[in-house]
C-alpha cells in the first residue's frame, strides 16, 4: 500500500485504479500509475537516494529545465504532453515528495512511444541524434551555471586522470605491475585530456545543459511515426558541453561490439552510424552549434571514449569498487574495448571531421 499512499499525495486527475512496475531501468523504482475511467496515466518513481544523495539538487535542477522546454515546445506549437517531460506537482506544488531516506516523483506519462536498447537501423540513430540535438540547442541560453552538479567532476577528464594516476600509486588491488601496456596507453594520451576542460575554462566553447546520459533508450520514439519525440531520465542533468554528450552518443553507439567483449577483433567504429548520429545532431541543434563545437566533435568521441576506458582501469586498480562485475577481469575487458575503440576512432579521426562538416553544410 505504501506505493498507493505515495501516490494519493501528488495532484493525479482522478482516483487510482492499478500501480505496476515499468521499464527496465536499475537504479531508480519505475511504476506506471493508471487512473480509474479515466485515459490519463502517470510515471511514478523512487529516486536512489544511494546513488544521488543531493536529490533535492537534483530535482531542482529537473524542474528549472523542464520549466524552460515546456515554455519553449508551447511557443513553438509542438505537444507539450508528449515533446518534455512533465513533472506533476504535489498536492502542496512540490515538485517531489519525501518519506523517510526515500524521494519520489511523478511524471505525465508519453503515450503511444516506445524505446529501443539497440540501434537496428542508421535512422533510429539518426532520430536519436536529432533529439539530443534539438535538446540542446531549446536549452541555448539558459545559464547552465544555476544548475549545481548532480556528480561533481563527472566529466571533468582532468579529475580523472589524476584520479587514476592516484589509483596507480596506491595500487589497493596489487594489479598495477599486470596493467602496464594499459597504463601506457593512457598516459601518452595525458595532454588530449584537459583539451575540453580548457576550452571550456578559456571560453572557446560555451558552458550548456547537457544531459549526460546520451544513450538510445533515453528517447522516447512516436510508436506510428518512427520518430524521436521526447528526451527522458534528466537525472544527471549539469552544466558542461555538448562535445560531452555528443561523445557518449557515439562511444556507446558506434561500437560494434558489447562493451565487455572478450574478443577485441569484433570492436570496430561503425562509421555510417558516426554519420548517421551527425546528420541528425546538426539537424536538430541547427545553428546554435558554434563553429569551435562542431571542428571539436570528433575530439568529444574520442576522449569520452578515453575517459571512460580509464574509469573502467581506474576502478579496476582499485579492486571493482565501483562499477558492478561478474568475474575478476570484468573491468579490465571493459578497458580493452573502449581503448580498442578509441584506436578506431584515433585512425579516422580526419574523415569523422569531415563528416561532421558536410552533414553541417547540408543542413
Amino acid at each position: 500500500m505504501v506505493k498507493y499512499d505515495i501516490a494519493k499525495k501528488f495532484n493525479l486527475s482522478g482516483e487510482i485504479d492499478s500501480i505496476t512496475p515499468y521499464g527496465e531501468g536499475h537504479i531508480n523504482d519505475t511504476f506506471l500509475v493508471t487512473i480509474k475511467n479515466s485515459s490519463a496515466q502517470y510515471i511514478l518513481q523512487r529516486l536512489n537516494t544511494k546513488i544521488f544523495s543531493n536529490y533535492r539538487g537534483l530535482m531542482d535542477n529537473i524542474q528549472k529545465v523542464t520549466s524552460v522546454l515546456y515554455n519553449i515546445v508551447q511557443s513553438q506549437g509542438g505537444d507539450v504532453d508528449r515533446e518534455c517531460m512533465r513533472l506533476i506537482p504535489t498536492l502542496d506544488g512540490k515538485s517531489y515528495y519525501t518519506s523517510g531516506s526515500d524521494c519520489w516523483r511523478v511524471y505525465l506519462f508519453v503515450k503511444d512511444t516506445v524505446v529501443y536498447q539497440v540501434i537496428d537501423s542508421p535512422d533510429v540513430f539518426e532520430n536519436t541524434g536529432e533529439a539530443f540535438g534539438k535538446f540542446i540547442a531549446r536549452l541555448d541560453g539558459f545559464d547552465a551555471n544555476t544548475l549545481c552538479e548532480v556528480i561533481p567532476n563527472f566529466h571533468n577528464t582532468v579529475d580523472r586522470y589524476n584520479k587514476f594516476l592516484t589509483a596507480i600509486e596506491q595500487n589497493k588491488s596489487n594489479r598495477a605491475q599486470f596493467v602496464k601496456e594499459e597504463i601506457d596507453f593512457v598516459k601518452k594520451r595525458a595532454d588530449k585530456l584537459s583539451v575540453i576542460v580548457d576550452a571550456l575554462n578559456s571560453k572557446q566553447i560555451p558552458l550548456r545543459v547537457t544531459h549526460n546520459d546520451t544513450k538510445i533508450n533515453n528517447v522516447l520514439i512516436d510508436r506510428t511515426s518512427g520518430k524521436a519525440i521526447c528526451i527522458i531520465d534528466l537525472d544527471t542533468i549539469m552544466p558542461g558541453s555538448l562535445l560531452y554528450d555528443f561523445g557518449d552518443s557515439i562511444r556507446s553507439g558506434c561500437n560494434t561490439a558489447l562493451e565487455d567483449e572478450k574478443d577485441l577483433s569484433l570492436v570496430d567504429f561503425d562509421i555510417n552510424l558516426y554519420e548517421a548520429y551527425c546528420r541528425g545532431f546538426l539537424r536538430g541543434i541547427g545553428e546554435k552549434i558554434t563553429d569551435k563545437e562542431l571542428e571539436m566533435l570528433h575530439i568529444g568521441a574520442i576522449i569520452i571514449t578515453l575517459e571512460c576506458g580509464i574509469r573502467f582501469l581506474t576502478d579496476y586498480l582499485d579492486g571493482d569498487v565501483y562499477f558492478k562485475t561478474q568475474y575478476a577481469d570484468h573491468n579490465l575487458v571493459r578497458c580493452h574495448t573502449q581503448f580498442k575503440l578509441v584506436e578506431k576512432m584515433e585512425s579516422q579521426s580526419q574523415q569523422m571531421l569531415a563528416i561532421a562538416r558536410k552533414c553541417k553544410n547540408n543542413i
